[in-house]
């Protein structure tokens, strides 16, 4: 497992990292218990160093479940506060709610520090006028959190995050979702701010599995993310990154992880796996690199995502 520099809090993170919330059955459905544990483990063995979750996935229990498993002399954990489940459902940053909730994550982290703190999808309005970045603030310079930053669901609180001096961004980026990190990637860049890329499958579409009437239950999220026509376009842009797949690179989906990772503005891409053999297939997957994908695919893929309909 290649290691990359995380931004300027200095420390040396897992250019792959674990995600949490597919495997607290919020998000695509159950995973077996006895599994959770198991992938968590495996993870560390082949050679995972960063843990990413939330303080609401499965009510706590992914944070428990990292705090119960996780070694602490080598790995760190990237926790996000904001989102309150309770009904109704909301929002909230005020730096009270915040505190009590930061210390309900070191509970169940089982960390005196935490290494980074995320507001969950905030607004603009809260990043430019609240309380809650002045209270990370005071956290971080009292060593209750290494850094802190923002869990992205737009460009502009993308922008307004990196006008705050966040330490870290987490944002989706992909091979259909690219746009909003490569307009930001000189900023990022100049301001050594370490960047989370999440959704780097596209919620499972980029491993080209699916066919045009693929249909997800119910409690799956993907349920309610694409309509019927919208599903079915996005799946047949999916022959531009068939394109890609030749030589080492021998799935669509280690090319879509592959394209993430040659960013280098990237410090560590979150894998959503639901068991052991998602995870392996992913680490076996990114090969040897870098570089990640050839020179001549990179200099050719925005001709076919442009002819797919796909903006880079």
């Amino acid at each position: 497992m290649r290691t990359r520099r995380f931004g300027r809090l200095g420390f040396v993170a897992s250019e792959l990292s674990l995600g949490t919330w597919g495997l607290s059955g919020e998000a695509y459905g159950a995973v077996y218990e006895t599994e959770l544990e198991r992938i968590v483990e495996l993870a560390q063995e082949l050679g995972v160093t960063l843990f990413e979750t939330a303080d609401v996935y499965g009510g706590g229990a992914m944070e428990k479940l990292l705090g119960d498993t996780l070694d602490l002399r080598t790995t760190q954990v990237v926790t996000k506060l904001g989102t309150v489940r309770e009904a109704p459902a909301r929002k909230c940053f005020d730096a009270a709610y915040l505190k009590d909730a930061l210390a309900r994550s070191h509970d169940r982290l089982k960390r005196e520090t935490i290494d980074v703190v995320l507001l969950h999808n905030p607004g603009v309005q809260v990043l430019r006028e609240g309380d809650a970045i002045p209270f990370l603030r005071e956290e971080q310079h009292a060593g209750r959190i290494v850094g802190w930053g923002v869990s992205a669901g737009s460009p502009e609180v993308a922008r307004a995050a990196l006008d705050q001096s966040a330490d870290v961004l987490e944002l989706a980026y992909n091979l259909f979702t690219a746009k909003a990190l490569h307009e930001l990637a000189d900023r990022i860049a100049q301001t050594d701010t370490a960047v989370l890329a999440r959704s780097v499958l596209a919620h499972g579409l980029l491993v080209g599995h699916w066919s045009p009437n693929k249909t997800f239950f119910p409690h799956d999220h993907r349920s309610a993310r694409w309509t019927p026509d919208a599903l079915k376009y996005r799946i047949s842009q999916l022959q531009a990154v068939r394109q890609m797949v030749g030589g080492e690179v021998l799935t669509m989906r280690g090319a879509a992880l592959r394209f993430v990772l040659s960013n280098q503005v990237v410090s560590s891409a979150v894998l959503g796996v639901r068991s052991q053999t998602q995870l392996r297939q992913l680490v076996r997957e990114v090969g040897e690199g870098p570089g990640y994908l050839p020179d001549d695919v990179l200099s050719a893929l925005p001709e076919w995502l442009q002819k797919a309909g796909v903006e880079l």
